[in-house]
């Protein structure tokens, strides 16, 4: 059996989790998700546990039952507690701006590039003198964060010259030496 896909799930409390065929539907109290499951994956749901099952050992439905598992405990986790993601904007003259769900970025270009955020998705920037502006991302839905992310992330992505461009916080961007002196 599928190690991750065999480990039952305990439902919180202010948690609700219903079943209404192939779909699951995950209430709390950051939001709502749900989630289509295939036929090959059965969902049973025992008073605050919920377990998964597969109709075969075949390859497919192997990967099948752990990522449906892990689906439903991060819509589980999203709802109850959410998830965050920060992203640091390194450079001189680089800016960020949070406006609703307008994001603004200086990014070195020759204009500045503003995205429209879902509504699911709440914004913060952070901007400290003497410091990289931080962006602050917080979701019930964590593709959706992670997809958001990674898109604010490839406008700028950190060179390995001089570390410029636009990482998450903690990201360990690898260093390159610059062109060694001239020959004497």
């Amino acid at each position: 059996m599928s190690r991750i896909g065999k480990s039952p799930i305990t439902i919180p409390s202010g948690v609700e989790v219903k079943l209404d065929g192939n779909i699951v539907s995950v209430k709390g109290s950051k939001g709502t998700l749900a989630q289509d499951i295939e036929s090959c994956v059965t969902v049973t749901i025992d008073g605050n546990i919920i377990t998964l099952s597969r109709e075969s050992d075949a390859p497919n439905h192997r990967a099948k039952h752990g990522l449906y598992r892990s689906l439903i405990s991060n819509m589980i986790t999203g709802v109850s507690e959410g998830y965050k993601k920060e992203l640091e904007v390194i450079g001189v003259g680089y800016r960020a701006v949070a406006t609703g769900q307008l994001l603004e970025l200086s990014l070195g270009y020759s204009h500045p590039i503003a995205i429209e955020l879902p509504k699911e998705i709440t914004v913060t920037a952070d901007t400290q003198k003497g410091k990289a502006p931080i962006v602050t991302l917080m979701s019930h839905d964590k593709q959706l964060i992670g997809q958001v992310a990674a898109k604010i992330r490839s406008l700028r992505k950190p060179e390995p010259y001089k570390g410029k461009g636009v990482r998450f916080v903690g990201e360990e961007v690898r260093r390159k030496a610059g062109k060694s002196a001239g020959k004497k």
